[in-house]
């Protein structure tokens, strides 16, 4: 994932990040409120470790995957059904009911 997939679902990220870093307190990271250098501050603050060393730990935490918590919200359902569109014939649209194809009740 990219630091803009946490920045822009922040607090979707809470509970991944108190997986992670359990010493974590949700009033300080709503203080961050998705800052990536103030996170990173953050986390070396609360391990004890110096930046350099808390930005790594942040960057392999970054590449596990995207909490279901974000991937379950609704915009990017929104977004999966526009893109969609580009394999949907001329003339039906991609929210259309798929009764043909024998998916629909």
């Amino acid at each position: 994932m990219k630091w803009h997939h946490v920045q822009e679902n922040w607090a979707a990220f809470y509970e991944a990040i108190m997986d992670k870093w359990p010493d974590a307190d949700e009033a300080e990271l709503d203080e961050v409120d998705g800052d990536q250098r103030a996170f990173v501050v953050y986390v070396a603050e609360l391990t004890g470790q110096e930046p350099a060393d808390a930005r790594d730990e942040i960057r392999e935490w970054l590449a596990g995957e995207l909490p279901s918590d974000v991937v379950m919200d609704p915009r990017h359902d929104d977004q999966s059904i526009r893109l969609s569109g580009k394999y949907v014939p001329e003339g039906e649209d991609e929210s259309d009911d798929d009764a043909r194809f024998g998916d629909d009740g």
